[in-house]
């Protein structure tokens, strides 16, 4: 009966939530069906008023000219997609390699070092670009794709992030298997990593949209317009068509294609990736 009348009670507050979070849901979400609309109009549609949200004549001249031409956004996507990926790999492999050593190896000091490790994330990273500029020139990689995966693969947050997850993993299991003769390499992989999966999608899908949508160290350390990833050539396309809106909206609608299908695929993951990170800190 009290179980009723709480439920009652509270039905109203949650719809009234509810429908706020719809509208804002319909008000971030409006851009996006702006920018898509506006790509499929002629240039005499975009400043129409009132707006049409879905164009009479759809025309999809805007994104041939996107992907077709000297200067094709195929280039640009096989390059993000080879830097993302080898990037989110390494970088979650990585960091679950370090959080298990902070999270379940005892050593001396171990609290103090990943104290120092969190407090590098206060550094600005605009203050390593000419550190890294000199390091890469002289290791042989300016230029080329590797500026970009190999500092990639090195994330505070995840390891932070996983370091939380790991310490939310009961240590009597750990314990059963040392017991029975393993060692810490057997229990990373065969123990800790299954139990591990939400987090470690997590982390890969968010350390994907961030080596996606890397502009600066991108405009920095790469020369070649070969070389270059989505952000740099959607800003070049930009430069070279300023008053080409409907162009501009084509080409911001294929930068984006990855990333909703990566987080449509991973939302759940990173929900529950996110909400057991946080069981422990």
């Amino acid at each position: 009966m009290e179980l009723k009348k709480r439920l009652v009670t509270g039905t109203p507050g949650r719809l009234l939530v509810t429908l706020i979070m719809l509208a804002l849901a319909i008000v971030m979400i409006m851009p996006f069906i702006w920018m898509i609309s506006t790509s499929l109009k002629t240039p005499t549609e975009v400043f129409k008023y009132p707006i049409e949200w879905i164009p009479a004549h759809p025309t999809w001249e805007h994104h041939l000219k996107v992907w077709s031409g000297p200067k094709s956004f195929g280039t640009y996507y096989l390059n993000s997609l080879k830097i993302a990926f080898i990037g989110m790999i390494g970088a979650t492999f990585l960091s679950a390699f370090a959080a298990y050593g902070f999270a379940r190896i005892e050593f001396k000091g171990r609290n103090a070092l990943f104290m120092l490790y969190l407090s590098m994330m206060m550094i600005p990273p605009q203050v390593l670009f000419v550190p890294k500029f000199i390091m890469f020139e002289w290791a042989g990689i300016y230029n080329t794709h590797w500026s970009l995966i190999l500092p990639g693969m090195f994330t505070i947050f995840g390891v932070f992030m996983l370091r939380q997850f790991f310490l939310s993993i009961p240590h009597e299991i750990s314990e059963s298997a040392f017991i029975d003769g393993a060692g810490h390499f057997r229990i990373f992989f065969r123990l800790i990593l299954p139990l591990a999966k939400p987090a470690l999608a997590t982390l890969a899908i968010i350390d994907f949209s961030w080596q996606w949508n890397d502009y600066e160290n991108a405009l920095v350390f790469l020369i070649d317009e070969r070389l270059y990833t989505i952000p740099l050539g959607l800003q070049n396309f930009i430069l070279e068509n300023t008053v080409d809106y409907n162009g501009m909206m084509a080409a911001a609608s294929a930068g984006i294609i990855p990333m909703i299908i990566v987080f449509a695929i991973g939302q759940r993951y990173i929900i529950q990736g996110l909400t057991n990170s946080a069981v422990k800190g």
